[in-house]
């Protein structure tokens, strides 16, 4: 089967100058659907565990189970959304030179199951949400709907298109409060949108330099951006996010009951640098989720600073702070 194009070479339409990869033929492969449901963007959802992990609640089983829950909610709505974007956007990824290769645009996965996985999907995350508690329920609600407008233009216009992405990192770690009825620190979310602001502009800025004058076939939205303007975001974000979980370490409830809890600062300001270092050094960062297992600087931040907050979260004092007496 031969994949078509239209004669219109405008940002977003096939061009019959360019190759375009053939689509193959192949038998429906199970592998293939959960594949198309990207398994390995679901590390995204462990920002659920953020909250159990700052109340001292992963020891809990009755604070944990909900937030397993909810992390699972999460895995099947963000691939219920993972499902309808590559649907809707199939013909911009076979010109892509490895989206191509996805499930849908390479013709694994027939458009009809694909279709047919959204509700299995959205019923299936819908429900676990409501399983965790009945606002986590409305807060993956709120996901999908965000994701959704995402998906259906925001995506197309440039720094929209990363908010979008960054507010859907927030609810995640709003999800994991919710599941277990706790409070989360703003400047711990604050610091959490900013991580993720950092991170959609450095893949945005990867995707702008690979793609040169072709850009605007995979991502409209990059048009709209130039270099500089992409420099200059992923260094504000990565310092909001650095500043954010400093005050978040000296300054919030949790700090001042658990003061070693500015211990796991270290590791986030250096994972943070190294991201930086990284991303202007080699162009690197199009795609976080590898990024933190081939880069073990990154991947060692994150086991420190995990390893640094249950250290303070079980009670270590550190002589020379202050906390509540």
């Amino acid at each position: 089967m031969k994949s078509t194009a239209t004669r219109d070479a405008s940002p977003g339409v096939l061009d019959p100058t360019m190759h375009v990869e053939p689509i193959k033929k192949t038998g429906f492969n199970p592998l293939q659907a959960l594949l198309l449901m990207r398994p390995k963007q679901w590390t995204k959802n462990l920002l659920v565990f953020a909250a159990p992990l700052f109340t001292a609640g992963l020891g809990d089983q009755h604070k944990l189970f909900p937030a397993l829950i909810a992390f699972a909610s999460l895995c099947l709505a963000s691939s219920t959304i993972y499902v309808i974007n590559d649907l809707l956007d199939v013909e911009r990824d076979r010109q892509h030179p490895k989206k191509c290769k996805r499930p849908i645009a390479s013709g694994a996965v027939p458009v009809p199951v694909a279709i047919a996985m959204i509700p299995v999907l959205l019923i299936g995350a819908l429900a676990l949400a409501l399983l965790a508690s009945k606002s986590a329920a409305i807060l993956v609600g709120i996901y999908l709907v965000l994701q959704s407008t995402y998906n259906l233009g925001m995506k197309h216009t440039a720094v929209a298109d990363v908010f979008a992405i960054s507010l859907g990192f927030v609810l995640r770690a709003v999800v994991g409060a919710a599941a277990i009825d706790v409070k989360i620190s703003s400047w711990l979310l604050f610091c959490t949108g900013a991580l993720a602001l950092m991170l959609g502009y450095g893949k945005r800025r990867q995707e702008f330099i690979l793609k040169g004058e072709e850009r605007g076939l995979t991502r409209e939205s990059l048009n709209h951006y130039s270099l500089q303007a992409l420099d200059a975001l992923v260094i504000m974000s990565a310092t909001a996010a650095a500043i954010a979980y400093g005050i978040y370490s000296i300054n919030s409830r949790t700090a001042q009951h658990f003061p070693a809890i500015i211990l796991t600062s270290v590791p986030v300001i250096y994972g943070i640098s190294r991201y930086l270092l990284v991303a202007f050094t080699q162009d690197e960062g199009g795609e976080p989720e590898s990024l933190l297992f081939s880069d073990r600087h990154i991947l060692l931040s994150v086991v420190a600073f995990i390893a640094c907050a249950a250290i303070a979260m079980s009670g270590f004092k550190i002589p020379f702070l202050e906390g509540l007496r």
